[in-house]
């Protein structure tokens, strides 16, 4: 005792210390009880949206998930800094001047912090309203990914190639989200125009049909493949225009799958897909150059056809 005294350690201190340990503990322990009520009214949360609401299962989960989140990070956020507060004023600190001067500070920075007001509201409306949810698939001011945090502050948005792209609530002025209750993907099928689009858009069906009786796919369509029609004429290829009704975020995995299977078809059905073409042209006074298969060129030959163009052409000098 007297060691301790020795070094400015008293036993109201020592208690002290003794009590700030136990408000630690006891705020770890609640907040371990708070994710679990969370997460159980997360379960009632959806039970009730199952009895009231005709959304689909990923829809009402998306949405419960999204909720639970900002909850819990709200209630943490709240216990500690009450725990904070408790443990230093067991300390022996006075809390009297820390939470006037926090509140004195709080307006002063009030005024300069607008924007992050802006951000709050913003963000509390975006779960109100429920326009996007953690896990959907969302276009944000023109940059698009996966939604993996909303805050009330920010939108954390994690695109294809990895890049993660954070956006203050405030700053999102278009919001297009891409998995909401179901998704299309849409086909641009380009055939020559000598081929008969209707046996297209039979065969088009045909391939849906037996992607919603493959057992890999058949819960993510939703629809049968909606044939369109010819939706253009390009400059080498008819557009015949369709599009499949899938489960949210499941439409990219489906159409790429579909795309294969008419890649295949057409190839057994002789259905041809043009691709572009290129000719070279050499001006009007150049001769055209025939290149027959089946034997060796002979590259003094072709050095002789080339430099006749060129002087034709008037690139390179007679005799140079």
């Amino acid at each position: 005792m007297e060691y301790l005294q020795n070094i400015g350690i008293t036993v109201e201190h020592g208690f002290a210390l003794v009590r700030v340990s136990v408000i630690l503990v006891a705020a770890l322990i609640v907040q371990w009880l708070l994710r679990g009520i969370i997460r159980r009214i997360k379960l009632n949360v959806l039970e009730v949206m199952r009895r009231h609401s005709s959304g689909s299962e990923i829809e009402m989960t998306k949405r419960a998930d999204t909720l639970a989140s900002i909850i819990r990070k709200a209630l943490t956020t709240a216990l500690w800094f009450v725990a904070l507060m408790t443990a230093l004023r067991q300390l022996g600190f006075d809390l009297a001047p820390i939470l006037a001067g926090a509140g004195v500070a709080g307006v002063a920075l009030g005024f300069g912090a607008q924007s992050i007001v802006k951000d709050v509201i913003s963000g509390f409306f975006l779960l109100i309203e429920n326009q996007i949810r953690v896990n959907d698939v969302c276009v944000l001011n023109g940059t698009g990914g996966l939604v993996e945090e909303i805050n009330l502050r920010t939108t954390v948005l994690r695109s294809l190639d990895g890049i993660v792209h954070i956006f203050p609530n405030g700053s999102i002025t278009s919001i297009s989200n891409m998995t909401r209750e179901f998704s299309f993907y849409v086909f641009d099928v380009g055939v020559a125009y000598k081929e008969d689009t209707d046996k297209v858009s039979q065969v088009l069906r045909e391939i849906g049909a037996e992607m919603q009786a493959d057992e890999e796919f058949k819960d993510s369509i939703l629809e049968p493949l909606e044939v369109l029609g010819v939706d253009k004429f390009a400059d080498s290829a008819v557009i015949v225009k369709a599009r499949i009704k899938t489960q949210p975020i499941r439409q990219w995995a489906v159409g790429r799958e579909m795309n294969r299977r008419i890649k295949k078809r057409f190839d057994e059905l002789g259905i041809e897909i043009p691709f572009p073409h290129m000719s070279l042209y050499f001006g009007e006074a150049s001769k055209p150059i025939a290149i027959t298969g089946g034997a060796a060129i002979d590259r003094d030959e072709l050095k002789k056809t080339v430099r006749e163009v060129l002087e034709e052409a008037g690139i390179v000098k007679p005799g140079a």
